[in-house]
């Protein structure tokens, strides 16, 4: 499998990441780290989101409205994505810059 395709699978579930983490790790060229630190950093995110979305709905209900903002995270995973499959190393909107210099286990 070639860094372009490993690169759009990190974006698909923790188990796709760890797939390309470990596929890819040897030959990783400069397109798949991006890509492997970017959806590793949305996925921190979105678990971070999701907690605090569910200790704020659990305390104050008529907040739970606010769940919704969880579609510009997908909206992100997609554009993750799209980046990968075209070979751009664009950060994510919004959280990529701060995961290009992040993780540095991946190289």
């Amino acid at each position: 499998m070639n860094n372009k395709t490993l690169s759009v699978i990190s974006y698909i579930t923790p188990i796709g990441w760890l797939f390309a983490y470990f596929s890819g790790k040897d030959q990783a060229d400069s397109l798949l780290k991006y890509h492997l630190k970017q959806s590793l950093g949305l996925m921190i995110v979105s678990i971070i989101f999701n907690i605090i979305m569910r200790i704020l709905a659990t305390a104050v209900p008529a907040l739970s409205f606010l769940g919704i903002l969880g579609l510009l995270i997908l909206i992100f995973w997609v554009l993750g994505m799209i980046n990968a499959a075209n070979g751009a190393e664009k950060p994510v909107p919004v959280f990529g810059k701060m995961f290009e210099n992040q993780f540095a286990f991946i190289g």
